[in-house]
């Protein structure tokens, strides 16, 4: 097993590992919606944490899912003409959107996440959706932390796209 294959196959892993992790926190997000629902109809008592932690688990079940989603294909794409390509061309077509559109988009949007979570972490900010004001910043860090797992989960497919091309079969 070459270098190249270990260290796609590690960024594979990763991208396992964040949506195993990711997975949980849909399971969060059933659990805290269900107990608000309840404590909120049958016995008007609404929480006022419930809106924020649902909205920052279902953040992180969308980041830590990118990457998962991008290692096994399954995120948003326009079929249409994709489908009638043949796996080179197909291959091809995706070398292309990524270096003019997926890299430039996710280097930006992880550099901005980076700057939004470090400031979150100085300035200790918290979110003021709600008046029981969390911390903002875990949660700003893990949205850079998602974003960094799909480039790496980006690259790695740029790379074996890349090989596909050039030598006319898979690397690993």
């Amino acid at each position: 097993m070459t270098v190249l294959t270990k260290l796609l196959k590690s960024i594979d892993w990763l991208s396992e590992t964040s949506g195993s992790i990711g997975k949980w926190f849909a399971f969060l997000l059933v659990l805290i919606g269900a107990y608000e629902a309840i404590a909120r109809h049958f016995f008007n008592a609404p929480t006022i944490w419930a809106y924020d932690s649902l909205c920052m688990a279902g953040g992180v079940v969308y980041m830590l899912g990118a990457s998962y989603d991008h290692l096994h294909n399954s995120h948003t794409r326009v079929d249409l003409i994709y489908s009638t390509l043949s796996p080179k061309r197909q291959a091809l077509l995706d070398i292309i959107c990524s270096l003019f559109l997926f890299f430039p988009l996710m280097i930006i949007m992880f550099k901005l996440a980076v700057i939004w979570a470090v400031k979150a972490w100085k300035i200790n900010e918290v979110m003021f959706n709600s008046f029981w004001y969390p911390p903002a910043a875990p949660y700003r860090t893990v949205f850079a932390i998602g974003l960094f797992l799909l480039l790496l989960q980006g690259t790695a497919k740029f790379i074996r796209d890349l090989y596909f091309v050039i030598r006319g079969e898979k690397i690993d």
